[in-house]
């Protein structure tokens, strides 16, 4: 996993600039100053780089994004993103949900997750959707789109439409 962690915080470094407000970036900007400063990217770790003013900023990515699309691999993979990107159990649904109906469907997971959501209606005009997949080894990908139009009912192809009642489960 720590592989496919660096693949992920290499995208998302690219990424955030492009999708985050600008109070979110200059947050993020001024904690990587402060930790230089405070000696936090040495590679001796002193107790300086543990401390809470030297922790990592993690921006807010509910403010770029309505809706998360998260590579369903594993619950320990989902559990991980959730944490490191500071979800909450509403943002992971989808990719819960796909992950107990279809299983590790690879990162094709994505697009059953964009379908859950189409099923559920929540997809609004306007909304912004991240979709995050892995691949073998290094490999992870990004996707970003905005809704042109609010999704009342989705196509008769859908993979959802014939139990989207019965979800979301406990899982």
């Amino acid at each position: 996993m720590e592989i496919g962690g660096d693949a992920l915080k290499t995208n998302i470094t690219t990424l955030s600039p492009l999708v985050l407000p600008i109070s979110e970036q200059l947050f993020f900007f001024a904690t990587l100053i402060r930790r230089h400063f405070s000696g936090g990217n040495k590679s001796n770790k002193s107790k300086t780089s543990s401390s809470p003013s030297s922790k990592p900023y993690i921006p807010e990515y509910k403010l770029a994004f309505e809706h998360f699309c998260v590579h369903a691999a594993s619950r320990a993979v989902l559990d991980e993103l959730q944490k490191n990107l500071e979800l909450s159990e509403d943002n992971m649904e989808a990719s819960r949900m796909t992950l107990h109906r279809f299983g590790n469907t690879s990162s094709s997971s994505i697009w059953y997750e964009l379908g859950y959501l189409e099923a559920k209606e929540r997809v609004k005009s306007g909304d912004r959707i991240w979709q995050i997949a892995f691949g073998s080894g290094f490999k992870c990908n990004n996707a970003v789109w905005r809704s042109m139009r609010r999704v009342r009912r989705p196509s008769g192809e859908n993979p959802w439409l014939d139990c989207i009642d019965r979800y979301p489960v406990r899982a």
